[in-house]
């Protein structure tokens, strides 16, 4: 799903700016994108906008949220077209949970409450924040069925395609605003962890590979992700490709998996 293009960086952008402006995260932005500055990207490079995406091995109903890539994905009710959005996840520590829960409440202008857990961290914390510009929360909330998380938006669009939060998950103002309109309660929620995914378009297999929530860390840092064990990614290709793994090209296998860019790249080889 989705389309990649390029956009030649103007003076005065950085990734973070460019990223929200077509709906990235930063993490992803830097890895379509190695050795860019993402502080002082030179005027005129020529950047790669991952706006392509392969789904995620999971049931496409309701919200589907891949860590790993730090995103989310809506599969409307009336199968119209699946939307994405870049999010913000918990950071090491605060790790958002994986499993399968449901839309249980909605609110507009949430009232945020810290949890025991974060005003542990934090005694100063007040015992709660109204609506309004210093709301962590947004101005929308899904809460979930699992105690204490929800999607919601943030005052800090700068976090989104970052660990940076409590757990809860993150969307731009802008994301969670559309999102919320269309999602009902009870909305099948289902989290997964998916470092790589393949399927197939137009009779071709596609791999894309990301370097997963403690790879967007490294990747911010100036360090080199934790790499993919190319025998897990051998396995899966071979069983989703069926009766077609012959025509798997598995030397652009592994650059891909080396590389970890989360761009769709096909590994098959054309039919002779």
């Amino acid at each position: 799903m989705g389309k990649t293009s390029t956009y030649s960086v103007q003076r005065g952008d950085t990734l973070l700016d460019i990223a929200r402006r077509f709906d990235l995260g930063f993490a992803e932005l830097m890895a379509a994108n190695p050795g860019v500055d993402p502080w002082l990207p030179p005027p005129g490079t020529s950047l790669l906008v991952p706006g392509q995406h392969v789904l995620p091995a999971a049931q496409r109903t309701g919200i589907v949220i891949n860590l790993a890539e730090l995103r989310l994905y809506f599969y409307p009710q009336d199968e119209s077209e699946t939307r994405s959005f870049p999010i913000g996840v918990g950071r090491a520590g605060w790790q958002t949970p994986q499993g399968r829960t449901r839309v249980d409440m909605k609110a507009n202008h949430p009232v945020w409450v810290p949890t025991p857990s974060e005003r542990a961290e934090n005694p100063d914390l007040p015992l709660s924040v109204p609506a309004g510009p210093d709301n962590p929360m947004g101005d929308y909330a899904l809460y979930l069925g699992w105690r204490g998380y929800a999607i919601h938006g943030t005052n800090r669009p700068y976090s989104i395609g970052r660990r940076d939060s409590h757990g809860c998950i993150r969307l731009y103002p802008e994301d969670i605003a559309w999102l919320f309109a269309r999602v009902g309660v009870g909305t099948p929620v289902t989290v997964v962890d998916q470092r790589f995914k393949a399927g197939w378009s137009g009779g071709e297999l596609f791999l894309e590979v990301h370097s997963g929530q403690a790879g967007a860390d490294a990747l911010e840092s100036g360090q080199t992700p934790e790499p993919i064990a190319e025998g897990e990614v051998e396995a899966s290709l071979a069983a989703v490709a069926g009766s077609e793994a012959a025509r798997i090209n598995w030397e652009t296998v592994y650059i891909t998996v080396q590389q970890m860019r989360g761009v769709p790249v096909q590994v098959t080889s054309p039919r002779r």
